[in-house]
């Protein structure tokens, strides 16, 4: 019986909003034949993400697609990995034979380390190897100091207190995804000023060993070559690699600091809509919103993804015969009030 070599893997990683997603969607797009599964963790009630790559021209119908792609919604890979990573993995290594690549996209709050760390687990070393772990960095977001709790302050008292920025369990999910990563993304640089950009490579330096390759990319755009086949086998140094979470008991980590709810919203003139959303995260501590949206009169829906004021949106597909034209979208952030919030949006819409 002809023996089949270990499976890679690549577990793309990254803050919200950093664009985990579109780069994932990219390497679809460019797959040249490879025959890739995609695993997608959710943080949020609505599979958004993966409602994103399903619309990625992968050679194969929409039905085979929605077969292709495992939205593991409901919290983080690394805190449900027991109930749900592992029987979709299991699912994976029977069909190893008929698969070239498993890509992996993490919840923007969740720690790769513990994921990592499954592909030591018997059934699945085995069989698969991790290939690599690439962290994607929002660029823009890094420069405006947004991995801080409270960044208006945090950018105030920088220079008097450098290590204030380590006092935010932003900044420490920030570093540990860094510091798990076999591959840096600097993404977005098209936002940013050659200083600016200096200086988020400088401050995301400071949280890699030498080794790790940095590289700079626009929406992702990023050649496979350069993406796929690191051969990092990093199952097998990640407990080498030290993070701000190695101490806590796993049973006990959660994600209490963030929180997530989905509105759905009627239809609404762009301008209207964005403007709402705006006023919303302005008033609330929201870090992300992303989701579809129906726009009077547009026979397609509008894709949005909001970081902060930063809304990236665009004509995704034509409405079905058979969906309501309303909008869905997932709202995260820290310390949430979701009546207001859903009220407030409401209204701005009414």
């Amino acid at each position: 019986m002809k023996t089949l070599a270990k499976l890679p893997v690549t577990i793309v990683t990254g803050f919200l909003g950093a664009g985990k997603t579109t780069l994932l969607r990219h390497m679809l797009d460019n797959a040249e034949g490879r025959r890739i599964a995609v695993i997608v963790n959710e943080f949020g009630e609505l599979g958004i993400d993966g409602a994103i790559l399903q619309q990625c021209s992968i050679g194969c119908t929409e039905e085979e697609a929605i077969g292709r792609v495992y939205e593991l919604a409901n919290g983080c890979v690394c805190c449900t990995v027991q109930e749900e990573f592992f029987p979709v993995m299991r699912e994976l290594v029977a069909r190893r034979g008929d698969l070239d690549h498993i890509l992996i996209e993490t919840s923007g709050l969740a720690l790769p380390k513990p994921l990592v760390q499954a592909f030591n687990w018997p059934e699945i070393r085995t069989a698969c190897t991790v290939d690599a772990v690439i962290t994607v960095v929002d660029s823009p977001a890094v420069a405006a100091g947004t991995f801080a709790a409270f960044p208006d302050q945090v950018d105030a008292l920088r220079k008097q207190d450098p290590n204030l920025d380590h006092e935010s369990p932003l900044h420490e999910l920030f570093a540990d995804q860094l510091a798990s990563a076999d591959l840096v993304i600097l993404n977005k640089t098209d936002l940013l000023d050659a200083d600016a950009l200096a200086a988020v490579r400088a401050e995301v330096a400071e949280e890699l060993p030498e080794a790790v390759k940095v590289i700079e990319a626009r929406s992702g755009q990023l050649p496979l070559s350069v993406l796929l086949g690191l051969n990092s086998e990093t199952e097998l140094h990640i407990d080498a690699r030290k993070t701000h979470h190695d101490l806590e008991d796993h049973e006990e980590h959660d994600h209490d600091e963030f929180d997530s709810f989905s509105v759905d919203l009627p239809e609404a003139e762009e301008a209207r809509l964005l403007q709402a959303l705006k006023d919303a995260v302005g008033n609330h501590g929201i870090l992300r919103i992303k989701g579809f949206a129906a726009i009077p009169g547009k026979p397609m829906r509008l894709l949005l993804q909001g970081v902060g004021q930063r809304f990236d949106k665009h004509f995704d597909r034509a409405w079905k015969a058979d969906e309501s034209r309303i909008s869905h979208l997932v709202v995260i952030g820290q310390e949430l009030d979701q009546a207001a919030i859903s009220a407030e949006l409401h209204a701005a819409l009414a």
